[in-house]
């Protein structure tokens, strides 16, 4: 195994040790945590190059002695050990090769989803409502955590829109594609005459942030906190819980009346606006890094249809996929395996970037 292009690892790691003892970082709060993480991050990666150059000492300096002449037992024992040696050194090289080639960490990461009516004024907050209930469902199945952050309901029992966190094992890695445009053709419980109508609703699918990403200023925000009320307007506190957060550099406003707790209302507002400064800046940086590159499904901008649910025919299609189901009840149940296995199979395969 070539240990060389770990050497600069192995330096940085002991920059960090110095860094993390020097008094002026640790003043420096958000400084110190960040230089903390990459430190633990690395730190892994460290010992086990320092066990595997063990392992090949110890090795080599076996193998060396064996060269002399000994008895037939110590010879046995040796060769032996020789042999564990070479079965640890593997096993330690796989474990490096995991430590530095790991799977994406953004797979386990926790996520907040957005749904926003489009168009189809009534039809559409009900499909919204119904897409919720859909993520739902399905999170439950995979023993995931569903977390309301913000609804602002619709009259007839959809939501204009709808803002939940998502947290389990591989939640990211099977719903970051969900961003998007999906598109509902179905006969509305209010159409009299049966004609069948197209509506629409938006997903957002942001990568909940760590303080130590996203580092906001107090004079960067604009709180302002009122009464909460339900739909059509009417006050359904009597207290002022109801949070707006506006963050100033970027004109984003998050609101969220949820709990009865105003304290509670801006933790979780503040989680939102982190995540949504998060994908702000990753969206900037892709931009940035990747100018020239096409990607094969389209823009990827989240505007752009991705899905339709047909409910005439009961067929589900994913369009940057190719993928069609005629299982749109189980679909709409919360039953996901087989359209997320096809997404995840597609980005395998580079379908998806």
């Amino acid at each position: 195994m070539k240990l060389e292009k770990l050497a600069p690892t192995e330096t940085r790691y002991a920059e960090l040790e110095k860094l993390l003892a020097d008094p002026q970082t640790i003043a420096d709060k958000n400084q110190y945590q960040k230089l903390a993480k990459e430190f633990s991050d690395i730190a892994p990666v460290v010992a086990a190059v320092k066990e595997y150059r063990d392992c090949v000492s110890q090795f080599e300096e076996l193998a060396k002695l064996l060269q002399e002449k000994h008895d037939a037992e110590f010879e046995a024992m040796a060769k032996a050990e020789l042999a564990d040696l070479d079965e640890r050194r593997k096993t330690i090289e796989q474990r490096i090769d995991q430590l530095t080639n790991p799977a994406n960490p953004d797979e386990d990461r926790n996520l907040i989803m957005e749904i926003r009516a489009g168009t189809g004024g009534e039809e559409a907050s009900l499909f919204a409502g119904d897409l919720y209930r859909m993520y739902a469902k399905y999170a439950e199945t995979k023993g995931w955590k569903v977390e309301t952050m913000s609804a602002n309901p619709s009259e007839k029992g959809g939501f204009k829109e709808v803002i939940f966190a998502v947290t389990g094992k591989k939640a990211a890695k099977h719903l970051k594609w969900e961003s998007g445009a999906h598109r509902v053709q179905r006969v509305p419980a209010t159409e009299a005459s049966g004609r069948i109508h197209t509506s629409a609703a938006t997903v957002a699918v942001l990568f909940e942030a760590q303080e130590v990403e996203i580092n906001i200023e107090p004079k960067d925000l604009k709180i302002d906190v009122y009464r909460s009320s339900g739909p059509g307007g009417q006050s359904v506190n009597t207290t002022d819980s109801a949070i707006r957060i506006t963050h100033i550099p970027t004109g984003m406003v998050v609101t969220c009346q949820d709990e009865r707790s105003q304290l509670k209302n801006k933790m979780k507002a503040m989680r939102v606006l982190r995540a949504r400064l998060l994908d702000k800046m990753r969206q900037e940086e892709f931009e940035k890094t990747s100018k020239d590159r096409k990607m094969k499904i389209g823009s990827g901008d989240r505007s752009e249809k991705i899905r339709t649910y047909n409910f005439p025919d009961r067929r589900v299609t994913d369009h940057r996929i190719g993928f069609t189901t005629y299982k749109l009840a189980n679909v709409m149940d919360g039953e996901l395996d087989e359209l997320m296995d096809a997404l995840v199979k597609a980005e395998n395969e580079g379908v998806l970037a």
